[in-house]
């Protein structure tokens, strides 16, 4: 019969040198913090490598949580991943955009003047969204990652802001009045 150290494996995963201090914390301390969170061990390297050690329950569910921190997130976003109702998107700006300067165009319109349209994705869709390097990424409930990631497509396709804007007002108009509709039917 196998011992419990025989079930603990290891999983590795590069996270981007920029990311690194939002893992880490002031003095390992949001390291510290996602070990108790996230039941498993975890060790960072200076050039980036991630080792998560613990049961294979606990390491299936710290690997999503350490990639949103990598793709950007602050880590108590990145905890939502903990819960059954939550998941994460990431869309390569890649499919977009031919060279760099495409790249920072697309960019430029997803994140919109002074952040505009990334926070009106976030309202609207009711997700957290995080730009970094070539990709976007989306946490949010299920049901909601596909309204914004439908968002950020149109804006990446060229579609004009007020025409995006307008379909995240519809969704959230649909959304709240089948929540008047499930209450009402309570």
């Amino acid at each position: 019969m196998k011992n419990a150290k025989d079930w603990i494996k290891m999983e590795i995963i590069k996270v981007p040198q920029a990311r690194i201090k939002a893992l880490r914390g002031d003095r390992g301390s949001v390291t510290r913090m996602l070990e108790e969170k996230l039941k498993a061990s975890i060790s960072l390297d200076k050039d980036g490598t991630v080792t998560i050690e613990g049961e294979p329950v606990d390491e299936f569910f710290a690997l999503p949580v350490i990639k949103a921190i990598a793709r950007g997130f602050e880590p108590r976003v990145a905890l939502k991943l903990l819960n059954d109702e939550y998941g994460m998107k990431v869309i390569d700006l890649r499919d977009f955009a031919r060279n760099a300067k495409t790249m920072a165009r697309v960019r430029g319109r997803i994140i919109g003047e002074e952040g505009k349209a990334k926070k009106i994705i976030e309202d609207e869709a009711e997700v957290q969204v995080a730009i970094h390097g070539h990709t976007v990424a989306i946490i949010g409930e299920l049901e909601l990652i596909d309204i914004a990631a439908t968002a950020v497509f149109k804006l990446a396709e060229g579609v004009p802001h007020g025409g995006v804007y307008l379909y995240l007002e519809k969704n959230r108009r649909r959304r709240k009045a089948e929540e008047l509709k499930r209450k009402a039917g309570r």
